[in-house]
């Protein structure tokens, strides 16, 4: 497991380190998507998951969920496009569990449009040092805990 910061980032997970969100392939063809616990740490404790509907089409780069904290309000972006096929109500009545392990804690699952060339512009977990670092540089982020 990579460690950046104090931030740990699952080595098994694929990154999307620019919207600070994680997929996973569930092995029938649809991803699992998160937050990674560096967005946890930024937006600070969750007050409210509105996730998109089962059923509502996501658009590459566009919100599959609306996230609010004490601190910030914005969407949870998606490099993939698909419809959401199931999302995480536990998370709707409990956000904050997303604080406690983001990783666990996912948001929704996509039923991907093209899931392959979505793929090849992630970062696999066993190279997310870096870019992590870049990224924290970039922003002034001096890391988690």
């Amino acid at each position: 497991m990579a460690n950046v910061r104090g931030c740990e980032l699952p080595d098994e997970l694929l990154y999307d380190v620019e919207n600070h969100t994680w997929f996973s392939e569930v092995g029938d063809g649809n991803v699992k998507m998160g937050m990674t616990t560096i967005a946890t740490a930024l937006a600070g404790e969750l007050v409210a998951f509105t996730p998109k509907k089962v059923g509502r089409k996501v658009r590459p780069g566009k919100s599959c969920a609306t996230v609010e904290s004490g601190k910030w309000v914005g969407p949870a972006k998606s490099m993939a496009g698909g419809e959401v096929i199931d999302n995480n109500q536990a998370l709707v009545e409990n956000p904050n569990l997303a604080n406690e392990d983001p990783y666990i804690n996912w948001m929704v699952v996509l039923s991907p449009d093209d899931w392959d060339s979505v793929k090849g512009n992630l970062t696999p977990g066993s190279e997310v040092e870096a870019p992590y670092e870049a990224k924290m540089d970039a922003d002034g982020f001096e890391g988690c805990g």
